[in-house]
């Protein structure tokens, strides 16, 4: 889905930029424009940058424990 239209970035931009690094909403505007025009999309932005982090960062004893 297009979060920022101005700038044409999609979740899944955002999910990529998390995945090489990316930590902060301001970061994920230098990398990819999200942002950068008008704005409304950063609270969208940060948070999907948010939710990619979460993800990203279960240890792995809770996966254990769910098998």
């Amino acid at each position: 889905m297009y979060v920022c239209i101005c700038n044409g970035v999609t979740d899944h931009d955002i999910r990529s930029a998390a995945e090489a690094g990316c930590r902060s909403v301001t970061e994920l505007t230098m990398r990819t424009g999200a942002g950068a025009n008008c704005g409304s999309c950063l609270d969208m932005a940060a948070s999907l940058l948010d939710a990619a982090h979460a993800v990203r960062e279960l240890p792995f004893p809770v996966m254990q424990e769910a098998a």
